[in-house]
């Protein structure tokens, strides 16, 4: 049974989410304190965390970071409502999505199955194959895998998921729609900038702003964006 670790410091909160989340079919286990959380996903067994980002003792953000320098293991964040840096500072540090508060459990469940569908299995634009090339660069679906000149590259479940879907595209601009519908498994909100967020952490990862890199990833303003060779 999928296992989903929510770590917020409102234990009536938790209590709740997990009773919902039971409730769904997933086993739901609850951390009021940030630190037991990290200890309890190093155990293993943990499929998905549900990070809340305004905790006292330590804020979900500094939690995450603590995260990912051990665990690439999905996170779903929980944010202020309106409060647009938490969620884009989330992202870059590894966060595969987030959702704002206040939300409906059916809301933060929905995005749950999008994140571990999108984690489990290769992408519809690209089904029939499973293994990507493109330069030096070669992404195995089946394995979850990228690697860049034989190195292994880390990628969040987000980001290998929309790098699948530029890499089954390669050459062709593709839209931020297209790549969160594909890639993230919901539709682009208004507002959001999660697609950008993934995108800087890839050429990041990829070294694509390096001149020596053989790969490009290009913004094209209004359109989308397009892998190519250079």
């Amino acid at each position: 049974m999928t296992c989903i670790l929510h770590i917020d410091d409102d234990i009536e909160l938790g209590t709740m989410l997990c009773e919902y989340l039971r409730g769904e079919g997933f086993e739901a286990e609850h951390c009021a304190n940030p630190l037991e959380g990290l200890n309890r996903i190093q155990q293993g067994g943990v499929d998905l965390v549900v990070l809340d980002v305004m905790m006292r003792e330590q804020n979900g953000l500094d939690t995450l970071k603590a995260l990912r320098q051990t665990s690439e293991v999905p996170v779903l964040m929980l944010t202020a409502r309106g409060d647009n840096i938490d969620r884009i500072v989330g992202l870059e540090l590894g966060a595969d999505d987030y959702v704002p508060k206040p939300c409906m459990p059916r809301e933060i469940v929905a995005r749950i199955r999008a994140i571990l569908r999108r984690s489990a299995e290769p992408s519809n634009a690209s089904a029939a194959k499973q293994v990507h090339n493109l330069g030096p660069l070669l992404l195995d679906a089946s394995k979850r895998k990228a690697s860049l000149q034989g190195q292994p590259v880390e990628l969040t479940s987000a980001e290998f998921n929309v790098l699948e879907v530029l890499m089954s595209h390669s050459g062709e601009v593709v839209s931020k729609e297209v790549l969160c519908e594909l890639g993230l498994g919901r539709k682009l909100e208004r507002f959001d900038r999660s697609i950008d967020v993934h995108m800087s952490a890839l050429r990041s990862k990829l070294n694509l702003n390096a001149d020596s890199s053989a790969l490009a990833l290009h913004t094209i303003r209004g359109q989308g964006y397009q892998l190519s060779l250079r």
